[in-house]
């Protein structure tokens, strides 16, 4: 077999993929089934490279989720003052893309006082910059529930944390996302969340991967329970190898991401399907060349099928 290097995979990859591509950026139907990328796939790439190569593989959005190994947004050049804010939005605007979703740390199941408030700090901050950025949500969400703190407690501070926040964007046009995540992937235990939750600036990230890899809870019945409250989706495909799960490209794997994209899909659904690709936790898994650059192929060949 003959060998090729990195960049030469990465090129004929390119010109393989440029005609599905053009046919899905020309194809009316996918205008409501526009595609975003988490730069948490992309930890490397300067915030210009992101932007080129979403053009490039017909991407319409861009997810931020922290930029050159830096997880707080508002400490990066390109938003680190009001004058730099409107550079990188006229930036983005000139690129006819979108910044659709700003990732935070926010981590609301803190009962410790210092630890919830720097969280909560940081959610206000990014909601300010998601306000200056024209970008409509902020992801926030709970991690694995404090083993020493009852669980009622725990989703009673997450819901107290999202309303807190929800305050905060009072006036602006940001919505304050939770995903799914963590120990909060049961659709009943989100569910009285989001309805003890509800309010104008509150809604929800539907992570598919994040709940089935644990719940196997069928997308039909998770999407019936939460769909009043869905604004934006994670999508990722993963596999248990070993008894370790493993993810892998979409459409490889045995999560029904295709059958939670149908429910959508069947609703109208018209926020973004974003892919997530986890690389700077897990740098073992594909090159952002081949993974964020498969994503829009698999959707299209998802979407030709249907």
């Amino acid at each position: 077999m003959k060998c090729i290097n990195r960049r030469t995979f990465v090129h004929q990859t390119a010109l393989l993929l440029a005609g599905s591509l053009a046919s899905y950026a020309s194809d009316t139907r996918f205008k409501k089934s526009p595609l975003s990328f988490s730069t948490l796939g992309c930890p490397d790439w300067s915030f210009g490279k992101i932007t080129d190569f979403a053009v490039q593989y017909a991407y319409q959005g861009i997810e931020l989720r922290g930029l050159m190994r830096q997880m707080d947004l508002t400490k990066c050049s390109e938003f680190n003052s009001t004058q730099n804010r409107q550079t990188t939005r006229r930036q983005v605007a000139d690129k006819g893309l979108h910044i659709v979703g700003l990732g935070s740390s926010s981590t609301l199941h803190f009962a410790e006082p210092g630890e919830r408030r720097k969280n909560l700090d940081e959610g206000k901050r990014f909601i300010d910059l998601a306000e200056d950025l024209n970008c409509p949500y902020v992801r926030v969400f709970p991690n694995n529930f404090p083993k020493e703190q009852e669980r009622n407690q725990t989703m009673d501070l997450i819901t107290e944390g999202l309303l807190e926040l929800a305050a905060h964007a009072r006036g602006s046009k940001v919505t304050v996302l939770m995903e799914t995540h963590g120990d909060l992937v049961k659709s009943d235990d989100i569910l009285k969340i989001m309805m003890q939750a509800q309010h104008k600036h509150t809604g929800l990230l539907w992570d598919i991967s994040n709940m089935w890899t644990i719940t196997k809870e069928p997308p039909s019945e998770v999407y019936n329970k939460l769909k009043k409250y869905i604004r934006h989706t994670h999508i990722k495909d993963a596999q248990m190898i070993d008894d370790k799960l493993q993810y892998c490209l979409l459409g490889e794997g045995d999560v029904p991401v295709f059958d939670a994209i149908g429910e959508l899909q069947k609703d109208n659904y018209t926020g973004y399907y974003s892919f997530e690709w986890e690389k700077l936790w897990h740098p073992e898994i594909a090159e952002p060349e081949i993974a964020l650059a498969h994503y829009p192929k698999a959707m299209s060949k998802y979407f030709n099928h249907k």
